[in-house]
C-alpha cells in the first residue's frame, strides 16, 4: 500500500499517512524503527505495511518508495 504523509513529528518519529484510498492512518515510532527512515516530510510518498482491517487497521512499516 502507498500514501502520502499528512503529519510527521521529529521528535517522537509518529505521524499519519494518507492513504491511496483516502484513509487516514497514525503510525507510532514502532513503523519506522527497523527502516532507513529517520526524517520524513508532509507530502512525501512512502509505502507501507498494515496489519488488521477496517476500524483495526493499523500502520506496522513505512519505508521510503524506491524505485529501480
Amino acid at each position: 500500500m502507498q500514501g502520502t504523509v499528512s503529519r510527521y513529528d521529529t521528535e517522537t518519529f509518529s505521524g499519519a499517512v494518507l492513504t491511496d484510498t483516502g484513509i487516514e492512518l497514525p503510525f507510532t515510532v514502532h513503523a519506522v524503527a527497523d527502516t532507513p527512515v529517520r526524517h520524513l516530510r508532509v507530502g512525501q510518498r512512502v509505502r507501507l505495511e498494515t496489519s488488521g482491517s477496517g476500524a483495526g487497521l493499523t500502520v506496522t512499516k513505512v519505508d521510503f518508495i524506491t524505485e529501480l
